[in-house]
Protein backbone atom coordinates (compact mmCIF):
# COMPACT_ATOMS: atom_id res chain seq x y z
CA UNK A 1 0.00 0.00 0.00
CA UNK A 2 1.55 3.38 -0.97
CA UNK A 3 1.96 5.95 1.57
CA UNK A 4 0.72 9.90 1.45
CA UNK A 5 2.64 12.96 0.10
CA UNK A 6 1.93 15.68 3.29
CA UNK A 7 1.88 19.51 2.11
CA UNK A 8 2.26 20.94 5.37
CA UNK A 9 2.47 24.27 6.06
CA UNK A 10 5.10 25.78 8.48
CA UNK A 11 5.10 29.30 9.84
CA UNK A 12 5.48 32.22 8.18
CA UNK A 13 7.66 34.07 11.16
CA UNK A 14 6.48 33.60 14.55
CA UNK A 15 7.36 29.30 15.83
CA UNK A 16 3.77 29.44 17.46
CA UNK A 17 2.45 29.73 14.20
CA UNK A 18 1.66 25.91 13.38
CA UNK A 19 -1.24 23.31 14.25
CA UNK A 20 -0.57 20.24 16.32
CA UNK A 21 -1.87 18.53 13.66
CA UNK A 22 1.36 19.46 11.27
CA UNK A 23 4.06 19.08 14.32
CA UNK A 24 1.98 15.35 14.87
CA UNK A 25 2.68 15.18 10.89
CA UNK A 26 5.60 15.86 10.55
CA UNK A 27 6.53 13.94 14.00
CA UNK A 28 5.25 10.41 11.88
CA UNK A 29 6.65 11.21 8.70
CA UNK A 30 9.37 9.07 7.98
CA UNK A 31 11.00 11.75 5.57
CA UNK A 32 10.60 15.31 5.15
CA UNK A 33 11.33 17.24 2.23
CA UNK A 34 12.52 20.74 3.46
CA UNK A 35 13.56 23.62 0.72
CA UNK A 36 16.72 24.87 2.73
CA UNK A 37 17.24 21.79 5.65
CA UNK A 38 19.13 24.55 7.75
CA UNK A 39 16.26 26.96 8.13
CA UNK A 40 13.37 23.91 9.11
CA UNK A 41 16.04 22.62 11.87
CA UNK A 42 14.81 25.91 13.77
CA UNK A 43 10.84 24.10 13.80
CA UNK A 44 12.58 20.37 14.30
CA UNK A 45 14.24 22.01 17.58
CA UNK A 46 11.43 23.95 18.64
CA UNK A 47 9.24 21.01 18.70
CA UNK A 48 11.59 18.31 18.95
CA UNK A 49 11.03 16.45 15.85
CA UNK A 50 13.30 13.83 14.62
CA UNK A 51 12.16 12.65 11.37
CA UNK A 52 15.16 12.65 8.36
CA UNK A 53 15.38 15.95 6.72
CA UNK A 54 16.07 15.96 2.93
CA UNK A 55 16.63 19.12 0.74
CA UNK A 56 14.12 19.82 -2.05
CA UNK A 57 13.64 22.87 -3.81
CA UNK A 58 14.05 24.43 -7.46
CA UNK A 59 16.99 22.43 -8.39
CA UNK A 60 16.16 18.93 -7.29
CA UNK A 61 16.85 16.48 -10.47
CA UNK A 62 13.93 14.43 -12.32
CA UNK A 63 16.07 11.17 -10.68
CA UNK A 64 15.58 12.73 -7.24
CA UNK A 65 11.73 13.16 -7.71
CA UNK A 66 11.86 9.59 -9.10
CA UNK A 67 13.48 8.29 -5.96
CA UNK A 68 10.56 9.88 -4.06
CA UNK A 69 7.85 8.75 -5.28
CA UNK A 70 9.19 4.90 -5.44
CA UNK A 71 9.62 5.63 -1.42
CA UNK A 72 5.94 6.82 -1.69
CA UNK A 73 5.03 3.95 -3.54
CA UNK A 74 6.99 1.59 -0.67
CA UNK A 75 4.84 2.67 1.80
CA UNK A 76 6.35 5.65 3.28
CA UNK A 77 4.70 8.47 4.23
CA UNK A 78 6.52 12.07 3.02
CA UNK A 79 5.98 15.60 4.00
CA UNK A 80 6.75 18.44 1.73
CA UNK A 81 7.35 21.43 3.88
CA UNK A 82 8.79 25.31 2.23
CA UNK A 83 10.88 27.70 3.98
CA UNK A 84 7.82 29.72 5.60
CA UNK A 85 4.26 29.26 5.47
CA UNK A 86 2.09 26.79 2.59
CA UNK A 87 4.38 24.83 0.25
CA UNK A 88 3.42 25.02 -3.97
CA UNK A 89 2.51 28.85 -3.02
CA UNK A 90 5.77 30.40 -5.47
CA UNK A 91 7.35 27.69 -3.98
CA UNK A 92 9.11 24.15 -4.93
CA UNK A 93 6.98 21.44 -5.30
CA UNK A 94 4.42 21.18 -8.23
CA UNK A 95 6.39 18.34 -10.44
CA UNK A 96 6.67 16.33 -7.12
CA UNK A 97 2.65 16.75 -6.59
CA UNK A 98 1.83 16.20 -10.19
CA UNK A 99 3.44 12.98 -10.57
CA UNK A 100 2.36 11.57 -7.03
CA UNK A 101 -1.17 12.07 -8.47
CA UNK A 102 -0.21 10.25 -12.07
CA UNK A 103 0.56 7.66 -9.54
CA UNK A 104 -2.47 7.11 -7.71
CA UNK A 105 -0.35 8.20 -4.56
CA UNK A 106 -2.68 10.36 -1.82
CA UNK A 107 -1.70 14.02 -1.59
CA UNK A 108 -2.63 15.76 1.74
CA UNK A 109 -2.81 18.81 2.83
CA UNK A 110 -2.05 20.10 6.53
CA UNK A 111 -3.05 23.91 6.24
CA UNK A 112 -2.02 26.18 8.49
CA UNK A 113 0.01 30.05 7.70
CA UNK A 114 0.16 31.98 4.45
CA UNK A 115 1.65 35.60 3.79
CA UNK A 116 -0.96 36.11 0.82
CA UNK A 117 -3.60 35.38 2.70
CA UNK A 118 -2.59 37.18 5.99
CA UNK A 119 -1.67 40.06 3.84
CA UNK A 120 -4.87 40.44 2.34
CA UNK A 121 -7.06 40.46 5.30
CA UNK A 122 -5.09 42.91 6.84
CA UNK A 123 -4.94 45.58 3.84
CA UNK A 124 -8.21 46.88 4.14
CA UNK A 125 -9.46 46.00 0.31
CA UNK A 126 -12.55 43.67 -0.98
CA UNK A 127 -11.09 40.13 -0.35
CA UNK A 128 -14.06 38.33 -1.00
CA UNK A 129 -12.65 38.50 -5.26
CA UNK A 130 -8.55 38.45 -5.40
CA UNK A 131 -5.95 37.09 -7.90
CA UNK A 132 -2.57 36.33 -6.97
CA UNK A 133 0.22 37.14 -9.71
CA UNK A 134 3.51 35.79 -7.65
CA UNK A 135 6.61 37.49 -7.98
CA UNK A 136 6.70 40.21 -9.99
CA UNK A 137 9.01 40.30 -13.41
CA UNK A 138 12.42 41.72 -12.72
CA UNK A 139 12.72 42.78 -16.28
CA UNK A 140 11.29 46.89 -16.58
CA UNK A 141 9.10 45.54 -19.63
CA UNK A 142 7.71 42.50 -18.74
CA UNK A 143 6.96 44.40 -15.34
CA UNK A 144 5.16 47.52 -17.03
CA UNK A 145 3.14 45.41 -19.42
CA UNK A 146 1.76 43.06 -16.32
CA UNK A 147 0.72 46.27 -14.49
CA UNK A 148 -0.93 47.74 -17.57
CA UNK A 149 -2.64 44.79 -17.31
CA UNK A 150 -4.04 45.52 -13.50
CA UNK A 151 -4.91 48.80 -15.08
CA UNK A 152 -8.48 47.49 -15.92
CA UNK A 153 -8.74 44.54 -12.56
CA UNK A 154 -11.66 44.87 -10.30
CA UNK A 155 -10.29 42.31 -8.20
CA UNK A 156 -7.72 42.96 -5.19
CA UNK A 157 -4.48 41.99 -6.87
CA UNK A 158 -1.82 40.11 -4.84
CA UNK A 159 2.03 40.01 -5.37
CA UNK A 160 5.40 38.97 -4.25
CA UNK A 161 8.35 41.30 -4.06
CA UNK A 162 12.12 41.82 -3.23
CA UNK A 163 13.04 44.30 -1.31
CA UNK A 164 16.47 44.99 -3.17
CA UNK A 165 13.94 45.60 -6.12
CA UNK A 166 10.89 47.52 -3.99
CA UNK A 167 11.75 50.90 -4.97
CA UNK A 168 12.13 50.87 -8.34
CA UNK A 169 8.66 48.23 -9.00
CA UNK A 170 6.73 51.13 -6.83
CA UNK A 171 8.11 54.14 -8.81
CA UNK A 172 7.30 52.12 -12.34
CA UNK A 173 3.64 51.14 -10.69
CA UNK A 174 3.28 55.14 -10.23
CA UNK A 175 4.03 55.81 -14.05
CA UNK A 176 1.31 52.65 -14.75
CA UNK A 177 -1.07 52.46 -12.36
CA UNK A 178 -1.09 56.29 -11.48
CA UNK A 179 0.11 57.88 -7.82
CA UNK A 180 -3.38 57.38 -6.41
CA UNK A 181 -4.03 54.15 -6.67
CA UNK A 182 -4.24 52.48 -3.31
CA UNK A 183 -1.88 49.80 -2.30
CA UNK A 184 -0.73 48.16 1.14
CA UNK A 185 2.57 46.93 1.89
CA UNK A 186 3.52 43.59 4.52
CA UNK A 187 6.72 42.84 5.11
CA UNK A 188 8.39 39.94 8.01
CA UNK A 189 4.32 39.47 8.80
CA UNK A 190 4.18 37.97 12.09
CA UNK A 191 7.87 38.62 12.78
CA UNK A 192 9.23 41.72 15.76
CA UNK A 193 9.62 44.07 12.91
CA UNK A 194 6.20 43.20 10.84
CA UNK A 195 5.71 46.17 9.23
CA UNK A 196 2.20 46.96 7.22
CA UNK A 197 2.25 50.36 5.32
CA UNK A 198 -0.88 51.04 3.43
CA UNK A 199 -1.96 54.15 1.38
CA UNK A 200 -1.66 56.11 -2.47
CA UNK A 201 1.20 54.42 -4.16
CA UNK A 202 3.20 57.44 -4.27
CA UNK A 203 2.61 57.80 -0.22
CA UNK A 204 4.25 54.21 -0.21
CA UNK A 205 7.15 55.59 -2.59
CA UNK A 206 7.97 58.18 -0.10
CA UNK A 207 8.07 56.23 2.58
CA UNK A 208 10.22 53.54 0.39
CA UNK A 209 12.42 56.70 -0.61
CA UNK A 210 13.57 56.90 3.36
CA UNK A 211 14.31 53.01 3.45
CA UNK A 212 11.99 52.96 6.56
CA UNK A 213 12.05 48.62 7.19
CA UNK A 214 12.02 48.06 3.30
CA UNK A 215 15.25 46.41 2.74
CA UNK A 216 14.92 43.43 4.14
CA UNK A 217 12.53 40.06 4.28
CA UNK A 218 10.03 39.16 1.47
CA UNK A 219 7.15 41.98 0.65
CA UNK A 220 3.44 41.17 0.02
CA UNK A 221 2.24 44.03 -2.36
CA UNK A 222 -1.96 44.23 -1.85
CA UNK A 223 -3.32 46.37 -4.89
CA UNK A 224 -6.45 48.04 -4.82
CA UNK A 225 -8.79 46.69 -7.53
CA UNK A 226 -10.14 49.62 -10.01
CA UNK A 227 -13.61 51.19 -9.49
CA UNK A 228 -15.91 49.54 -12.37
CA UNK A 229 -17.20 53.26 -12.97
CA UNK A 230 -14.30 55.04 -13.15
CA UNK A 231 -13.11 52.04 -15.97
CA UNK A 232 -15.32 52.62 -18.17
CA UNK A 233 -14.96 56.27 -18.10
CA UNK A 234 -11.31 55.91 -18.18
CA UNK A 235 -11.34 53.46 -21.18
CA UNK A 236 -13.11 56.29 -23.09
CA UNK A 237 -10.16 58.86 -21.96
CA UNK A 238 -8.78 58.12 -25.52
CA UNK A 239 -11.69 59.43 -27.44
CA UNK A 240 -12.77 62.32 -25.74
CA UNK A 241 -9.05 63.75 -26.05
CA UNK A 242 -9.37 62.87 -29.81
CA UNK A 243 -12.48 64.65 -30.30
CA UNK A 244 -11.75 67.61 -27.92
CA UNK A 245 -8.12 68.44 -27.85
CA UNK A 246 -8.83 71.10 -30.97
CA UNK A 247 -11.09 73.00 -28.17
CA UNK A 248 -9.55 72.14 -24.93
CA UNK A 249 -5.86 73.26 -24.44
CA UNK A 250 -4.30 69.36 -22.48
CA UNK A 251 -4.29 71.57 -19.34
CA UNK A 252 -7.59 72.56 -18.96
CA UNK A 253 -8.20 69.28 -20.39
CA UNK A 254 -6.45 67.16 -18.06
CA UNK A 255 -8.15 69.53 -15.24
CA UNK A 256 -11.48 69.09 -16.30
CA UNK A 257 -11.45 65.27 -16.81
CA UNK A 258 -9.30 64.61 -13.59
CA UNK A 259 -12.61 65.51 -11.81
CA UNK A 260 -14.47 62.66 -13.48
CA UNK A 261 -11.71 59.73 -13.46
CA UNK A 262 -9.39 57.88 -11.46
CA UNK A 263 -6.53 60.05 -13.19
CA UNK A 264 -5.25 63.22 -11.45
CA UNK A 265 -4.49 66.10 -13.65
CA UNK A 266 -1.05 65.42 -13.54
CA UNK A 267 -1.43 61.63 -14.89
CA UNK A 268 -3.76 62.89 -17.50
CA UNK A 269 -1.35 65.33 -19.01
CA UNK A 270 1.43 62.99 -18.96
CA UNK A 271 -0.76 60.25 -20.81
CA UNK A 272 -1.49 62.42 -23.79
CA UNK A 273 1.48 64.96 -23.73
Amino acid sequence: MSGTLYLVATPIGNLEDITLRAIKILKDSDIVLAEDTRHSKRIFMEYRISSKLISYNDFSSQSKIFSIIKKLKNGKNISLISDAGTPLISDPGHELVYQSIKENIKVESIPGPSSVTSALITSGFKNNKFVFEGFLPKKRNELKNLLLEFNYQEKTIICFESPHRIKKSLKVMMDILGSNRQISIARELTKIHETILRGSIEEINLIAEKDLHLSRGEIVIIIEGINKKDYEFDKQLDELYSSLKNTLSLKEFSKIFSKVTSFSSKEIYKKYK
